[in-house]
């Protein structure tokens, strides 16, 4: 998800997208330790998901 899509979202939602993210990053490394992901660069593209909610959440905070 790009920055300024996730700069229009609430913080609710935020909040929301933040645990679904952790989720599916938990999911994805269990899978990438039983040798059953696809495509290991999309652990990447969560993480920096996680990243730039985590970031908005605080700039929000100040």
């Amino acid at each position: 998800m790009k920055f300024s899509e996730l700069k229009k979202m609430k913080e609710k939602d935020l909040n929301s997208l933040l645990s679904q993210n952790r989720e599916k990053l938990r999911e994805l490394k269990f899978n990438l330790a039983r040798q059953k992901v696809k495509n290991p660069k999309e652990i990447k593209g969560v993480k920096k998901t996680i990243a730039r909610i985590l970031t908005l959440l605080c700039q929000k905070e100040n």
